[in-house]
């Protein structure tokens, strides 16, 4: 595709050819009206164009989870290896927590290990807790509430339209995850009419946010549709992310004869390296003494948000 100051329509060159097509951001023209009278030509091209840029954006790796702000080492990818602390909107790993409290004194054993702050055994001074941070535009706590709305969690009435409102706001201001959650809603009709193009568009922007989890989502829906290249490419980033459910649906793959031995290899060994990044021995010791801190292996129960079955996502 023509990329310098040359009209893709007339040919005219110079620094006044800046009028660059909409879409494809790939052709220049002198004026709108050449444009105009290109376009059916470039129609074809264009579209092409367009879903190569998308697929670069759907399928690059996302940047790793941030790290913890105690032991400054990679946060696990699995719920179970981290927690949030509602008092100060920090993410402990694992770790960290269980060596805190495992020296702490009876009096300090349930404090925040990063603020100090004590606990609360109220369900509704927990919930305020969350709404606060929601009010500084903390967006995991917009997630977890929406979690616990749609659970219906905490003394909170079953409300799967607010747990929408919520998942979208969180998303909006830059949580993949709550994103999974609203794609995720609109394929099932949870608070929202089934809508299967939105419910993609949603889970494509979870995972061009980093979502582990909408990655999951999107690869089984792709699997369900045939495409199976699709599908393992979506397992095979999730997997260097830490994703053990997307490693059994590559090895899934591979015993069906739908993947290569390479490619059951490499994600075995993507799934090493994560490993080598994110353990430690104190997140060890945790996940020896307590099977809740477990950092390394993934049930569905452990997720941050939702995976939805293949069976209850609408054929498109």
């Amino acid at each position: 595709m023509n990329t310098s100051n040359t009209c893709a329509n007339c040919g005219k060159e110079g620094n006044d050819v800046t009028n660059t097509c909409n879409k494809c951001k790939s052709v220049m023209y002198c004026n709108a009206a050449c444009k105009k009278r290109h376009r059916s030509k470039h129609k074809k091209e264009c579209e092409r164009r367009v879903a190569e840029l998308h697929d670069e954006k759907l399928f690059k790796q996302p940047q790793p989870l941030e790290d913890c702000p105690i032991c400054m080492i990679r946060l696990p990818t699995l719920g179970t290896g981290q927690t949030y602390m509602p008092c100060c909107g920090k993410v402990i790993c694992c770790g960290c927590l269980h060596a805190f409290r495992s020296r702490a004194t009876k009096q300090e054993h349930d404090l925040c290990p990063f603020c100090r702050t004590p606990p609360t055994y109220s369900n509704g001074e927990y919930i305020k807790r969350y709404k606060k941070r929601v009010e500084m535009n903390d967006i995991r706590a917009m997630c977890s509430l929406g979690r616990y709305y749609a659970l219906g969690q905490y003394g909170l009435p079953q409300n799967s339209s607010k747990a929408f409102e919520l998942y979208h706001r969180a998303g909006e201001l830059g949580n993949a995850d709550a994103y999974t959650n609203v794609g995720g809603m609109y394929m099932i009709g949870e608070g929202v009419d089934v809508n299967g193009k939105m419910g993609v568009h949603y889970l494509e922007l979870a995972v061009i946010g980093g979502s582990s989890i909408g990655r999951l989502n999107l690869g089984n829906l792709e699997a369900r549709l045939g495409n199976t290249d699709r599908a393992l490419k979506h397992y095979m980033i999730a997997v260097k992310d830490g994703d053990t459910d997307s490693l059994k649906k590559v090895k899934h793959l591979y015993q069906n004869g739908q993947a290569t031995k390479d490619d059951y290899a490499k994600a075995l060994r993507s799934y090493q390296a994560y490993l080598e990044e994110i353990k430690s021995d104190q997140r060890d010791e945790a996940a020896a003494a307590n099977a809740t801190y477990k950092y390394y292996e993934s049930s569905y129960a452990s997720r941050p948000s939702r995976v939805f079955p293949m069976d209850l996502l609408p054929s498109l």
